[in-house]
């Protein structure tokens, strides 16, 4: 009996290594911000220093600067992209290794700045990980496995996040700080081992001859595209409007309703985070029938509606069944959206310069969330929160005329739709 389409793909390798790829890709993040933050508050860090350390988290934002070296340059062991990962997951175990046997001393002192260093190399490092596994993930998924292969990667990612946040916190009061840095080390080897037994990308592209093709050749490339400044605005549009409701979700929730700070860690943060992963899941299986075009498509407008249930909430008043029922919504439709979202980007890279093009394409998707915050509070003072979420809702609809509009070039993009 012929297994649907959405369990031949979960049975694939290629999926398979995508979990604990994407956790190997998470886990430093923490640990480099916001876990390392606590660490510091707790050794008795002046605050103007722990603003400082915030700077550690400048690669992850301007990681394609560098992109177009691991496009060029293929490592001498386990290829092009596969070569890279496991140069960066050793490199990511001796850095946090580093930082656990470092600590911040005293609080004050020599010690201190050799640990921010560290901090920052660990994200260099981390960083280019990043770059090279959504490389790998683009080169190796076929065009019908990128949805879901993208939904259980970014599931393996949050999950890590959880690790490397809140799970390090605890651990830190009975281990100690240094020890759980120590493990969390360790847990990188999640990374190296299943790199080892990873497939190899199945296509044979030509690496770029020079560096100066592996710079300028992806951005040729993409811009020889008909609709190509059509399709860079789709990834800026796509995701405005969840982002644009998602930058005050927990000042509304607390300072609007008048929910208490555990009631909306335990709803907005805990459940929200199990909804995004249960939507990506099952907006990456619903993506291998449904088509790229199709998915995005029906996913943003369960994203735009779902701001909508906010905007209720605040119509309506404070009510624990409404707000977990908006939050639930809301995540659910996101986690959706984002697998989704995820393979339209993979969808548009040139296999010659994926780390190039998916490095560019993502920091251009982050533009929107940068900046559609600062308005964010202007905007809720002078008009209030139900007008506010209705405007959310509003600003998904252009990126969803885009998409209708480049519906036939997104025919093409390698998942039928």
């Amino acid at each position: 009996m012929k297994l649907p389409s959405y369990l031949e793909s979960l049975s694939s390798r290629r999926i398979g290594v995508m979990l604990p790829l994407g956790f190997a890709s998470g886990l430093p993040l923490a640990l480099t911000s916001g876990t390392l933050q606590a660490w510091l508050t707790v050794a008795g860090v002046d605050l103007r220093t722990i603003g400082f350390f915030t700077l550690a988290g400048l690669p992850y934002t301007v990681k394609f600067i560098w992109s177009p070296l691991m496009d060029r340059f293929v490592p001498p062991w386990l290829g092009r992209r596969r070569g890279w990962m496991i140069a960066t997951q050793i490199g990511l175990m001796a850095g946090l290794a580093a930082m656990a046997a470092t600590g911040p001393g005293g609080g004050t002192g020599a010690m201190l700045w050799v640990l921010g260093l560290l901090a920052l190399a660990v994200a260099f490092v981390s960083a280019s990980q990043d770059i090279v596994f959504d490389a790998y993930r683009t080169d190796v998924l076929h065009p019908k496995e990128r949805g879901f292969g993208a939904a259980v990667s970014v599931t393996g990612y949050r999950i890590a996040m959880l690790v490397s946040g809140a799970a390090a916190l605890i651990l830190s009061e009975y281990l100690g700080w240094q020890t759980t840095y120590g493990l969390m080390a360790c847990l990188m080897l999640i990374g190296v081992g299943t790199t080892l037994l990873s497939p190899e990308p199945t296509e044979q592209v030509a690496v770029p001859r020079s560096l100066n093709e592996a710079v300028w050749g992806p951005i040729r490339e993409f811009f020889s595209r008909q609709p190509a400044a059509g399709l860079l605005l789709l990834v800026v549009l796509y995701k405005l409007g969840d982002a644009f409701a998602g930058t005050l979700t927990t000042a509304f929730l607390i300072r609007g309703m008048g929910f208490s700070p555990g009631e909306v860690g335990v709803v907005n943060k805990g459940m929200g985070l199990v909804a995004t992963i249960i939507g990506a899941l099952a907006g990456g299986a619903w993506m291998v029938g449904l088509g790229l075009f199709r998915s995005l498509l029906f996913f943003g407008l369960l994203q735009a509606f779902s701001n909508l249930s906010f905007m209720l909430l605040a119509w309506t008043g404070k009510s624990y069944p409404l707000m977990v029922s908006a939050v639930a919504i809301e995540n659910l439709a996101g986690g959706m959206g984002t697998a989704a979202f995820v393979a339209l980007m993979m969808s548009l890279c040139d296999h010659r310069y994926t780390a190039t093009q998916f490095a560019l394409l993502s920091a251009l998707a982050s533009l929107g969330r940068v900046f559609v915050g600062p308005p964010s509070g202007y905007l809720v003072e002078t008009v209030g929160w139900v007008p506010f979420f209705f405007i959310t809702f509003l600003a998904a609809l252009p990126g969803l005329w885009l998409l209708w509009y480049l519906r036939e070039e997104l025919g093409k993009q390698g998942t039928p739709g």
